[in-house]
């Protein structure tokens, strides 16, 4: 047994000393070597190719197998755990991750599928080699440099020569000791362009782009650091009123994944579907059934509110630089790439310069060596010296032309030189070879000389080979941000009991209020006048003698409370009529003036701010000379909840009964269309499309030539790629359109006026021949075209123009109209027309008319005319500043 004395110090028991280290010392170094050792050599790639170890060993493995035809995903694991000290299941992982990126691998068998989660075959049965892409851009052992293999038995590259921004391109993700990374793939187009831009003096801005596709907002991508935030959404669209489609999804989630977090969300009572059914092959598809009495526009925002249809990710740019972590935007990491590729090209050319002049130098020595015969003066030489002697005595001559000296190897080579081929040697040919080498050689002085346009040119052709079918896949767009109380589904009922003072979902014996959702806010106002909001629960105390109680939806300007209520310290009846914009939680405010013994008289909640009128009667003891009066409401201001009110009387009152029902006293609701995302909103984005009140609907024109009446909720969604047009609906105005009928071949002009009211259909009001295309549609006054046309066989060109009011009377939107001209029309161009006057709602620019028009140019006889492409917008002329497309002309490109 060895005892320890109190330094630490262990006697055994022939007295041999022996120092220990104490545990903490141990851990510390132990930990921060282990730390060290995860971020250099397992997950954070380096900057210079943007590989991991393990990648990077894969990819030198894969380069050491290749003769171009494929090779076991098992062999290649095999053959790379000769340089990675690590199992073959990290090696086979990271393999189908480098292979399912499409970029530096050709694949082979089922490798699996990013989309839907399914994972690839055993390595056994699929195959993998280089592509020519990878073996372009990723090798040179010339400019690698090498280091040995962790047994020392072989040798493998410290970093390999990319000439690419490899790393942006791939992306990557780790998670080390300490820190972790994770760098979004980019566009391997938008790369290229980006480089050449910088090549250029430039400085691009890059944004990720996903293999998933889907729509992302990069307003706060912060250039991939830390903090930077990436909305990604699924691709959603109506497949008709009562299923939705989903055809892209967000990055880093699955089919599988998505669909689950629908149920769990219809489970929940956040959205009410039916069903949701995956037919996903080569396209995403996911069709998402609705409930019945669910509106489209709804679900949609409730699906990227609740689900994984939209998830946010979170940028982290950390890569290895001389051995160290660094955090870089990605803008410096595209532009130390860029810099990395020139200077490889530059190593590389001058190695090419190089190796010409050794050929050069070379080529010449053999011309003179055989040339002048120089090989028959060695046949008396008896010694190798005598030998090498005489033939560096020959060359003496013409030392002076070659770029070097001529060394002893140079003079051996000679001796190497076969006897066939002295006596085959063509001097022609020799002088044409070193022309050519001498070409080739100012070629390459010159990429050195102008490195920056050989490296511009490189980056082009990359482009040119490999960049068909790598467009961008994930949309670029900006959200709006989406109100969960407004979209979720009510999947509670409300129910209050005003005695005991408890509401809840759970009081299912109590009175019933109305629907809610599980993340609604309550309102209570009670008879003492206190105010109190709280989130909705299965049971919630609030207060005795409750009046009222309801969903409070915060910012609600337009829900106005009527209230009457006696203040106990001066015995006055006060009115007044207020809102509840913003609150804090579970929090008691005071209604009334704060007088202990003050009560409420009379309350109402109006959801449009309605003022009724009410019958007022006093006590009979009163000394009042009149006990019964009428009071409305629309007499007072709204004012904020602290407000103490107005007098309504100095007497005691009896009771307060409501008279009659009154109207909204607020004015109509001032609407902004953001044509950036397609979306309604009453801040300001956008462009003002009129003021709404009641029964007001939105009439939107689409390219097309059909129009749809909508609601103006805030929920809707428009499809503003396709928009012409969108304005307040005016029953009253007259549209006037000039069309092309595929079908007859000719042009026509009508005039309608929408009669339908059904909301959420389109209505086509031209043609639906195929060819068919609308040129001009407005609802400006006295509208007038100028048509180019021929008249008979003959190849002259006449003008005219024409005031569409003039050539047809108003009729129905489904009237094929009358024809433009007799003649055979070139072209039509809109030329403008009148402003209709304001009606009397007070209408801006937006709901006045609207024009558009394009100039179509058609060859030979409008027999002739070619189907139209997929049209382009583009302003015409100068648009009204607070209106939607007042009086502009935009032209379309068929």
């Amino acid at each position: 047994m060895s005892e320890e004395n109190n330094n630490g110090v262990s006697h055994e028991d022939e007295g041999t000393i022996h120092d220990v280290t104490p545990v903490s010392g141990m851990y510390e170094n132990w930990f921060l070597d282990y730390a060290s050792y995860v971020i250099l050599e397992r997950a954070v790639p380096a900057l210079e190719d943007g590989f991991k170890p393990v990648q990077r060993r894969i990819m030198h493995a894969l380069k050491e197998m290749d003769d171009g035809r494929f090779n076991k995903v098992a062999n290649v694991i095999g053959s790379t755990m000769q340089y990675h000290p690590h199992g073959d299941a990290s090696i086979g992982d990271a393999i189908v991750h480098i292979g399912q990126k499409d970029l530096l691998i050709d694949t082979q068998g089922n490798w699996g599928d990013i989309r839907t989660g399914d994972g690839a075959a055993a390595p056994r049965y699929i195959e993998a080699r280089l592509s020519k892409f990878g073996l372009e851009v990723v090798y040179n052992p010339q400019t690698t440099e090498w280091q040995l293999s962790y047994d020392g038995r072989k040798k493998e590259p410290v970093t390999l020569p990319v000439k690419f921004p490899l790393l942006l391109a791939q992306g990557v993700e780790g998670i080390a000791v300490g820190l972790s990374t994770k760098i979004l793939p980019h566009n391997f187009c938008e790369l290229i362009k980006a480089s050449i831009d910088i090549l250029k003096g430039k400085k691009p801005k890059i944004y990720p782009d996903f293999p998933t596709g889907g729509t992302a907002d990069f307003s706060e991508y912060n250039q991939g650091l830390r903090g930077g935030k990436i909305k990604v959404r699924a691709k959603i669209e109506e497949y008709d009123k009562k299923t939705l489609v989903i055809k892209d999804i967000p990055f880093g989630t699955t089919t599988t994944g998505l669909i689950d977090s629908i149920i769990k969300a219809n489970d929940k009572g956040k959205i009410k579907i039916k069903q949701v059914v995956d037919n996903t092959a080569k396209d995403i598809e996911i069709l998402v059934s609705l409930a019945p009495g669910q509106s489209p526009d709804i679900t949609i925002d409730a699906l990227y509110a609740f689900t994984d249809c939209e998830v946010s990710i979170s940028p982290n740019a950390c890569v290895i630089i001389d051995e160290k972590p660094h955090f870089l935007p990605v803008n410096e990491i595209l532009k130390r790439n860029t810099e990395q590729t020139v200077s490889l090209l530059t190593r590389e050319l001058e190695i090419k310069r190089h190796e010409l002049m050794e050929k050069i130098l070379f080529s010449s020595l053999e011309k003179i060596f055989i040339e002048n015969r120089i090989y028959r003066d060695i046949e008396e030489c008896e010694t190798w010296e005598a030998v090498i002697e005489t033939i560096d005595q020959g060359l003496e001559p013409y030392k002076p032309q070659f770029y070097r000296e001529i060394t002893e190897d140079d003079i051996v080579r000679l001796t190497e030189i076969k006897i066939k081929r002295i006596s085959k040697f063509d001097s022609f040919k020799a002088d044409e070879l070193l022309n050519k080498l001498e070409e080739d050689l100012k070629e390459t002085e010159y990429n050195l000389a102008h490195i920056t346009e050989f490296a511009i040119n490189y980056f082009n052709n990359l482009l040119e080979k490999y960049g068909q079918g790598r467009e961008r896949k994930t949309e670029i767009a900006s959200f709006d941000s989406i109100d969960t109380t407004i979209v979720a589904a009510n999947n509670q009922k409300l129910y209050v009991n005003r005695k005991d003072g408890f509401v809840g979902y759970g009081l299912k014996k109590d009175e019933y209020v109305c629907d809610c959702s599980d993340i609604d806010d309550i309102i209570v106002i009670r008879r003492d006048g206190k105010m109190m909001v709280s989130r909705v629960a299965d049971k919630v105390f609030m207060g005795k003698d409750i009046l009222h109680a309801g969903v409070w939806k915060k910012g609600d300007e337009r829900m106005t409370y009527n209230l009457v209520y006696v203040d106990a310290k001066s015995g006055r009846s006060m009115v007044k009529r207020f809102n509840v914009t913003a609150i804090t939680r579970d929090k008691e405010y005071d209604l009334t003036k704060g007088a202990k013994g003050s009560k409420i008289h009379y309350l109402t909640a109006n959801p449009n701010g309605e003022a009724e009128i009410v019958t007022v009667k006093l006590t009979s003891g009163s000394a009042a000379r009149k006990k019964i009066f009428d009071f409305d409401f629309a007499d007072l201001d709204i004012k904020g909840r602290g407000a103490g009110g107005n007098i309504l009387t100095r007497y005691a009152i009896r009771k307060v009964e409501l008279k009659s029902e009154g109207l909204s006293t607020l004015s109509g609701l001032d609407l902004w269309y953001d044509d950036a995302i397609g979306r309604l909103n009453k801040d300001g984005r956008g462009t003002l499309i009129g003021r709404f009140n009641g029964d007001d609907s939105i009439l939107v024109v689409y390219r097309e030539g059909s129009y749809e009446l909508t609601s103006y909720e805030l929920t809707n969604r428009y499809e503003y790629q396709k928009i012409l047009w969108i304005e307040r609906f005016d029953p009253q105005k007259v549209i006037s359109v000039v069309y092309y009928d595929g079908d007859s071949k000719n042009y026509y002009v009508k005039r309608f006026q929408i009669e339908t009211t059904t909301l959420g259909k389109r209505f086509p009001f031209i043609s639906e021949a195929n060819g068919s295309k609308l040129l001009v549609a407005t609802t400006l006054l006295a509208g007038k075209v100028e048509i180019e046309f021929t008249k008979g066989k003959s190849r002259e060109k006449f003008k005219e123009e024409l005031v569409l009011d003039g050539l047809i009377d108003v009729k129905g939107w489904k009237a094929i109209g009358n024809k433009l001209s007799v003649h055979s029309v070139k072209k039509v161009k809109f030329l403008g027309g009148q402003q209709p006057e304001e009606n009397e709602q007070g209408s801006t620019a937006a709901q006045k008319s609207t024009a558009t028009a394009v100039e179509e140019e058609t060859s030979g006889t409008s027999e002739n005319v070619t189907p139209p492409k997929k049209p382009s917008a583009s302003t015409g002329s100068k648009k009204e500043d607070n209106g939607y497309g007042a009086g502009e002309t935009i032209e379309l490109d068929f």
